[in-house]
């Protein structure tokens, strides 16, 4: 990720003022109401004050933020498609960009870096646009007095979010969740005293917005910035531009249904008094209708979706609201169950057991609810059709939220997609594919236009209208991270990681083959032979990083980067094995196998490390967040310590430079590449290091903090992004399970902190899932199971077994 510059205005909630006033008096008796399953449930003494303290909900597409406040509670609202802009036509972004090609490789080949690196900006296209922020729903709660005994949760078994305390003796209860099924949220508010209940809803913007109470319902319409200019930009003249005739249009509906009491209304405010209980079902819905769709004249209905939606929830009622979500919310959770054995840590609050763990003590039921919890973020922020998760899931508050959370595809979207497959998560994966498949249609223009290829192309951000030029507003952009521009070599591995995972080969024709084709036809077309007569490419950049030369000059642009030709390989091996299977494609197969054979081999430098670039440079910043380099040891299947020892150890090399210490989502990679190398302590240090406590960010972002973890478990790059808590869960099933289309490595690299355990439902390639149990640090049984059949070979301690199941056979062994 590029550096932020002057972040500033961290969202602080508006019940700050009452969270002083009304804080937490007396404590008593939480430790019984908490429950006993530490690994699957987040918790605290007092209200959250800062985004980083909230607890976020979601149904894959509405999201949710709950600070849990005691006289008026915010939660931020979110949907995954209302993002600045509208479509653009990829034709229109510097078409002639492909003209200053032989300039730049001219400039290459004469090795003037300087010159390569000013004529790159010529190949630069315009910024992404920016998720935006719906709004805020504020319940402004009638009752006076101190609380006291607060308790605030997120049940991650039932995704649910719980606020309760008492005030005068009366306890007061709050339940949200966010349902996917009826596409509604649903919040219950109750009084333990009857007609004790009063409170009102009001609505904030950071949007353009109406706001009206209509037939006792408060209704929000509103409209998106057509342009939002990226933050890390800095303050400049209208960086966000609203037209009242353009941009994405949404609607929020909400409606109370209380027992007892009576329900008072004026313009903006719609609430209840003296009710004992009552019902808020909220409805959201924007008007997006595609990436290539004009939002604002060929949109969706909001207004019409938002009020079935609402209508419809009204016809049901509370229970059967739950039901339904949560019976739809388990089939996806419920599938993994990890156990990493006997904790003796105490049983204390979320933000209490991270300061505990941080000073270096055991918490095992933490670790597992990281893991926990990562596959809870990717189940409520990924069910949206060609709408991935973003740089913050669906979670964010800003009006120019950072890196525009948007679709950086040098590492981070990608990365939040590694637990997918291996959690048993395959179902969230496809909004990404399905993205894919977008991109790859506006990514053809980019391959012409740019780089005068053929096939599709990526750069270096994405947003919801499937940009793929490379950025940089036109020359403005530093190469080293605005003209990379291997986005479709990395995206389409994604779409054979699921075919492996799944073995669905209707999808493999269908849909993965026809995309991995063009992304190998763009980088057959952008290879050219060097001076070894090898194939590289030029110009070529390493992800964010920079170089010295010999002679001192500190650049970004050269040729033959290690990064671009491991992606490139990774793409050329899929594409090939994928025309292979489905016996497509005879004269392409072989013009694969050919560049494959001729692909400059990686080096290792004279310090043991795996080279970066071509030559045996220095880097500007040894010590630099990323390692795109380390792209064939993981997420690649090049490097392997069993196959490619020497490669293995330069990998180890690398990553002894570069250190432990790094931003949240660079932890996260490189704890799955510690995994992959086989060393399960290394892996699990770095993990313990990914769980290092970050205070909320408050007024400014403090980069010296480094990464790690906020209060609600959310990680810190800083600032938050989701990549960091996925990467950490893929991480641990890194470590209990690696596989092949042909083998499994079962407890591959179980670091000596957890000897004993057990783990159900992970995933193997070959369409295998996975169960087992483990003691003194060996596999003692594992159970395997296949939809689609098939052979494989099962590794452990030394000991190889192959197996042939039938489809859907399952078998059990003792090891």
């Amino acid at each position: 990720m590029i550096k932020l510059v002057n972040r500033r205005n961290r969202v602080r909630a508006c019940t700050a003022a009452f969270t002083v006033a009304y804080f937490l008096t007396t404590w008593s008796g939480l430790a019984q109401s908490t429950g006993s399953n530490q690994s699957t449930r987040l918790w605290y003494r007092q209200p959250a004050n800062y985004f980083e303290e909230s607890l976020a909900l979601g149904n894959g597409t509405q999201g949710a933020c709950v600070f849990g406040g005691v006289m008026s509670d915010s939660i931020f609202l979110n949907d995954a498609t209302l993002w600045s802009g509208e479509p653009i036509n990829p034709n229109s972004i510097n078409p002639n960009a492909h003209t200053h090609l032989a300039a730049l490789r001219a400039a290459l080949k004469n090795e003037n870096y300087k010159q390569a690196d000013s004529l790159n900006r010529t190949m630069q296209g315009r910024f992404s646009e920016s998720y935006a922020p719906l709004g805020t729903l504020h319940i402004d709660v009638k009752h006076g007095g101190q609380a006291e005994t607060y308790y605030r949760e997120l049940d991650l078994t039932n995704a649910v979010s719980t606020t309760r305390y008492t005030v005068n003796g009366v306890t007061f209860t709050r339940e949200y969740f966010v349902s996917q099924p009826d596409h509604i949220m649903v919040i219950r508010l109750k009084s333990s005293r009857a007609g004790a209940l009063s409170f009102a809803l009001r609505f904030s913007s950071l949007l353009r917005t109406k706001t009206s109470v209509l037939d006792k319902t408060l209704t929000v319409g509103g409209y998106a910035p057509i342009h939002t200019e990226p933050s890390y930009r800095g303050n400049r003249p209208n960086p966000v531009v609203f037209d009242p005739a353009r941009g994405t249009r949404f609607t929020t509906l909400a409606r109370i249904l209380p027992t007892g009491g009576q329900v008072v209304l004026n313009d903006s405010t719609l609430g209840v008094e003296g009710a004992t209980e009552a019902v808020v079902l909220v409805s959201i819905a924007t008007s997006f209708n595609g990436y290539d769709k004009n939002p604002a004249t060929e949109g969706l209905p909001d207004q019409q979706l938002a009020t079935e939606r609402l209508d419809k929830a009204m016809t049901r009622s509370y229970a059967q609201l739950l039901d339904a979500h949560q019976t739809d919310y388990r089939s996806f959770f419920d599938r993994v169950r990890l156990n990493l054995g006997r904790s003796n840590a105490p049983e204390l609050p979320t933000d209490e057991r991270l300061k505990r763990y941080a000073s270096g003590q055991e918490d095992k039921n933490l670790e597992t609810l990281y893991f926990n919890f990562g596959r809870y973020l990717l189940i409520s922020s990924s069910r949206t059709p060609s709408v991935p998760a973003n740089l913050q899931g669906i979670w964010n508050p800003y009006i120019r939220p950072p890196w525009s959370s948007n679709y950086t595809t040098n590492i981070n979207v990608e990365e939040n997609y590694w637990p997918a497959e291996n959690t048993n998560l395959s179902e969230m994966h496809r909004p990404l594919l399905s993205f894919i498949s977008k991109l790859a249609k506006t990514g053809a223009v980019t391959a012409r236009n740019f780089y005068g290829a053929g096939g599709w192309t990526g750069g270096h951000n994405s947003d919801i209208w499937a940009m793929t030029n490379p950025v940089g507003d036109f020359g403005q952009g530093d190469p080293n991270w605005a003209n990379w521009n291997m986005g479709g070599a990395w995206l389409s591995t994604h779409l054979w990681e699921h075919y492996t995972f799944t073995k669905d080969k209707a999808f493999l024709k269908n849909e993965a083959y026809p995309v991995l084709k063009g992304a190998a036809r763009f980088c057959l077309d952008w290879l050219v032979t060097d001076k070894n007569g090898d194939l590289i490419t030029s110009p070529s950049t390493s992800p964010e990083n920079l170089f010295f030369t010999p002679n001192g000059y500190k650049g970004a642009t050269l040729y033959g980067g290690t990064a671009d030709l491991a992606m490139i390989r990774e793409c050329f091996t899929q594409t090939l094995r994928a025309a292979q299977i489905l016996n497509l494609d005879a004269a392409f197969r072989q013009e694969l196998t050919g560049a494959l054979a001729r692909l400059h081999p990686y080096q290792i430098g004279k310090v043991g490390n795996l080279q970066e670039w071509y030559y045996d440079w220095t880097d500007v910043e040894p010590q630099h967040r990323h390692q795109s380099h380390l792209f064939g040891l993981y997420p690649g299947h090049q490097i392997r310590p069993d196959l490619t020892l020497d490669l293995a150890r330069a990998c180890a090399k690398t990553l002894e430079i570069k250190g432990d210490e790094s931003t949240g989502w660079s932890k996260g990679w490189r704890i799955n590449l510690w995994a992959r190398l086989w060393n399960g302590n290394h892996a699990y240090k770095m993990y313990r290091e990914l769980l290092h406590f970050v205070l909320p960010d408050g007024v400014k972002t403090n980069y010296a903090r480094g990464g790690g973890t906020y209060p609600n478990l959310f990680d810190a790059h800083p600032p938050f992004q989701i990549d960091g808590n996925l990467g950490g869960t893929a991480a641990v099933a890194e470590m209990l399970v690696q596989s092949t289309e042909k083998e499994i490595w079962l407890l591959p690299a179980l670091p000596d902190a957890w000897p004993g355990g057990s783990v159900q439902g992970l995933r193997a390639r070959g369409g295998f899932g996975v169960a087992m149990t483990w003691a003194g640090g060996h596999l003692k049984t594992v159970t395997i199971d296949s939809k689609t059949g098939g052979r494989t070979e099962l590794i452990s301690g030394g000991k190889h077994r192959t197996i042939t199941l039938k489809p859907t056979q399952k078998i059990t062994l003792s090891w």
